[in-house]
């Protein structure tokens, strides 16, 4: 299990060894620095309000756009015990938390909490509750699932670059083989999923982004069919795609925990706001995925400055999954192929969506160190102009 650890921040004029411990530390330090945090004042365990009232403050919010949130404090209760058994030890980013049922049951764990909310109502919320601790909550004008857009210049909250995000908090960057700097938990907007899988696979492999500060941790309430997707093999061909093999071979995916959808509580007018539907698979439930990345991603092979090849590599690969694989190493490299496949015991027949994750690394290291990797293919025309065009939508 890993060890967790909050970001350790030096108040100006003071050395690492004679700064505190970053547990009883502010983590927000820039303009705060200067500023004491002792124990939270008299009001432990706060007080966690009633499914029933938490609908009447969401439905006082208006309908759009669509959101779901936890208002069921026993639910609340079990997403935080299976976050760790370290929480007064790490610093947990909430995304979009609404009427902060999830933040009081943190809070209440000793958890340090960033909230980042949209809504200017229930961010008005959780500014009060901010004053009423010492410390150990900051809540911002900030849509988490927005951060980092292209090409929109000056930005205004609650649309941010996570590179201003983070200074505002403080949150210094680690070394890539450091411990999980920061947990993020958060309900992934239903119509953007495929969208956002995307817009963060492509920031971890470049290590930018919020990957900029470490590896940080994602814990994501997914549909369960997005998340039978990301773990999804060669002999589920129908589901196997390149999200299956980008995000396997970045992080350790974990199923932390599984609920109806009937269990959250949405903003949407209809009583029984309608649950996607997946032909192909189940998609009962909104799944709890722990996606970790992966101390080794990184090699001598496989860094920040050749990732991009190997993402667009798996990306052509998988757009056609019974493409023979042969036909497209024949296109990207001058070694010999058999020779190539027979190095990793492949099969010369095989198929491009019939290789594992670890296959397709394996591979990549193989071309990388032969330097006949011919790239050419990643200016192609017709596939250069997909490519942005599928970039431009996840990060819209």
């Amino acid at each position: 299990m890993l060890r967790l650890t909050v970001v350790r921040l030096v108040p100006a004029g003071l050395s690492g060894q004679q700064a505190r411990p970053a547990a009883s530390a502010a983590f927000w330090a820039r303009g705060l620095a200067d500023q004491r945090h002792g124990p939270a004042k008299p009001g432990f365990p706060l007080c966690i309000p009633k499914a029933e009232t938490t609908a009447k403050a969401v439905a006082n919010q208006g309908p759009r756009p669509t959101r779901r949130f936890i208002a069921c404090p026993e639910l609340a209760r079990t997403v935080v015990s299976r976050l760790g058994a370290e929480l007064q030890k790490t610093v947990v980013l909430e995304c979009e938390p609404g009427p902060g049922i999830l933040t009081r049951t943190l809070l209440n764990a000793g958890a340090q909490v960033i909230t980042l909310e949209s809504n200017k109502s229930f961010l008005c919320d959780l500014e009060m509750l901010e004053e009423k601790l010492n410390g150990q909550l900051k809540a911002v004008h900030c849509d988490f699932f927005k951060l980092d857009p292209i090409g929109l210049g000056l930005l205004m909250p609650p649309v941010m670059y996570s590179e201003n995000l983070f200074d505002k908090l403080g949150i210094l960057d680690v070394a890539w083989t450091a411990d999980v700097p920061v947990k993020v938990i958060g309900i992934v907007p239903q119509e953007k999923e495929r969208n956002l899988l995307w817009k963060f696979i492509y920031a971890l492999y470049e290590r930018s982004s919020i990957y900029k500060y470490g590896r940080i941790e994602l814990n994501l309430f997914l549909s369960e069919k997005e998340y039978k997707t990301l773990i999804a093999n060669p002999s589920e061909r129908r589901i196997y795609q390149a999200l299956s093999i980008l995000w396997q071979t970045a992080c350790d995916i974990q199923l932390v925990h599984m609920e109806p959808w009937s269990s959250f509580l949405t903003n949407s007018k209809r009583p029984n706001p309608p649950v996607p539907k997946k032909a192909l698979l189940q998609n009962d439930h909104l799944c709890l995925v722990r996606l970790t990345p992966r101390k080794d991603l990184f090699s001598d092979s496989l860094t920040t400055a050749n990732s991009k090849l190997f993402v667009l590599m798996v990306k052509q690969c998988l757009i056609k999954s019974k493409t023979q694989l042969v036909d497209k190493l024949n296109l990207w490299t001058c070694e010999n192929v058999k020779q190539l496949l027979g190095q990793l015991e492949i099969p010369e027949n095989s198929t491009t969506g019939s290789l594992y994750p670890e296959q397709y690394k394996c591979l990549f290291h193989l071309m990388q160190q032969s330097n006949r990797f011919d790239q050419s293919w990643v200016y192609d025309n017709d596939f250069l102009e997909y490519h942005m065009d599928f970039l431009n939508e996840a990060y819209c």
